[in-house]
């Protein structure tokens, strides 16, 4: 009874005037390693525990490294046969391998006027060897074909004409067809898939390089719409252009041929645009 009394006195003493503070912090600072060497034991236990841990830890990451690192020089020895392999063939085949294709910039000086037409005029023409279906591209895919030169500007007819047709593949297996311009600016149609045919939206279209008008592997376009209708033998399949051919001003004109040697490109382009020989009016752009 005698402590129960103490401690209540002591308590009040302490809440209501702190008297006891001085104490209670001597008694702290005392106390201190007391308390430390009561929570040592838990301390070493803890810190070991974490010690072992993260040497566990680094050691799997250090062998699901090594592992790693063996895998990708095993797929880089693969690629490396691979790449000897295809200039094997393409020795074989009397083919030379390219690094790069030669490239001449050129700027629109001049659009089509005609809402039906997807056409632009460039300020680079014979002179600059320009030839008569000429891949032009721009930074990101192709663009068009040149159709009509003169001897300092030449007509470039877009891949979205209505009049334009460009053989494409799906990059992600390789299925080939045709891509139409629809007369949009942006939109291609891809009309000859048959309902079952392996293409879903999100597949990127590049050149296939069939045909001998432009050369194989530049991105086109991606599709983005596929309807499978029952019934109907060949499915709507819808891309947008990679090219922003709306708003692009300077264009790359593409040599991966001999102007000379090519196949008949400006035969296939009379075919498919009879009005690409006669230069259109054109409207400056402003």
């Amino acid at each position: 009874m005698a402590a129960v009394l103490l401690s209540i006195a002591l308590m009040v003493l302490d809440h209501r005037r702190n008297h006891l503070e001085y104490l209670r912090s001597t008694l702290a600072v005392l106390l201190y390693p007391v308390q430390y060497l009561a929570g040592l034991p838990v301390l070493l236990s803890e810190t070991a525990g974490h010690a072992v841990t993260s040497r566990k830890q680094l050691w799997s990451e250090r062998d699901r490294l090594h592992e790693e690192n063996l895998r990708l020089r095993a797929r880089l020895q693969k690629f490396a046969a691979l790449e000897a392999e295809n200039m094997r063939l393409r020795g074989l085949l009397d083919s030379s391998f390219k690094v790069g294709d030669r490239v001449l910039i050129a700027e629109l000086i001049a659009v089509e006027q005609d809402p039906f037409r997807q056409q632009v005029l460039i300020n680079k023409g014979k002179t600059s060897g320009v030839f008569e279906g000429q891949p032009v591209l721009d930074a990101n895919a192709v663009v068009g074909q040149v159709t009509h030169i003169n001897p300092f500007s030449a007509s470039v007819l877009l891949i979205t004409d209505a009049a334009h047709a460009l053989q494409v593949q799906v990059n992600r297996n390789g299925l080939r067809t045709i891509a139409l311009g629809t007369g949009l600016i942006n939109r291609l149609e891809l009309p000859h898939l048959p309902n079952n045919a392996a293409i879903q939206v999100g597949d990127l279209l590049v050149t296939s390089g069939l045909g001998g008008g432009f050369p194989p592997g530049y991105p086109v376009a991606e599709v983005i719409e596929v309807r499978r209708e029952p019934g109907q033998p060949f499915a709507s399949v819808i891309a947008q252009t990679i090219a922003h051919l709306d708003r692009i001003r300077e264009v790359l004109l593409v040599w991966t041929m001999d102007p000379d040697n090519r196949p008949a490109i400006q035969a296939e382009t009379d075919e498919l645009s009879p009005k690409a020989a006669t230069e259109p009016a054109m409207e400056a752009v402003e």
